[in-house]
């Protein structure tokens, strides 16, 4: 069991590798399991298809992601405020990084997978309202905590700053260039202002 789970996870880290750069659907079977160095015939074993595999591939990279969130968004060290610009100035490093595996799956695979499958598409649905909710949960402990000017709709201003992020990551990869996440980033602290 210990060694089917292990080939799992291996096919599971090398699609995640080879997803960061060349997307979902550039990233043909036959290439996955020859870089994983596992037959052919035994992806059937661990994944009912190419959908099932990209499902579990999202799944575990939410989970990482969520892991993530949390420790940055729920820094016990941290007024929110605080927590709430060390999340984006992370996600504007990552973004920017040379290395694509360090880029976000979600901003990377969101339209790429849209139109593909229904399943992956409901994963990726779930995270960004997951994280929208984590960004507004953190924006009311600012307000209440007197580090973030008050505000009245921590949801409505949290998908505005999500939304712009997500737009600025596409435009960032497009550009090859920091300026539109820069560009968030003076936009956040314009919202987002200290009392």
């Amino acid at each position: 069991m210990e060694q089917q789970n292990d080939t799992r996870s291996q096919i599971l880290t090398t699609g995640r590798r080879l997803t960061a750069r060349q997307g979902y659907t550039g990233v043909g079977l036959s290439a996955l399991l020859k870089e994983c160095g596992v037959p052919k015939g035994s992806f059937y074993h661990y994944f009912a298809s190419k959908e099932a595999y990209g499902c579990a591939l999202l799944n575990a990279f939410v989970t990482e992601y969520g892991i993530r969130l949390q420790a940055s968004l729920a820094h016990p060290e941290l007024d929110a405020r605080s927590r709430l610009f060390t999340y984006f100035e992370g996600w504007r490093t990552k973004q920017l990084s040379p290395n694509p595996e360090d880029r976000c799956l979600v901003v990377k695979l969101s339209a790429e997978v849209a139109d593909l499958s229904e399943d992956m598409s409901s994963i990726l649905q779930k995270a960004v309202s997951d994280i929208i909710a984590h960004l507004a949960r953190t924006l009311k402990e600012g307000a209440d905590d007197g580090t973030i000017a008050p505000f009245d709709d921590p949801k409505a201003l949290a998908e505005m700053i999500y939304h712009m992020w997500l737009g600025a990551s596409l435009i960032a990869s497009l550009s090859h260039s920091d300026a539109a996440l820069n560009s968030a980033m003076d936009a956040t602290e314009a919202l987002v202002p200290a009392p």
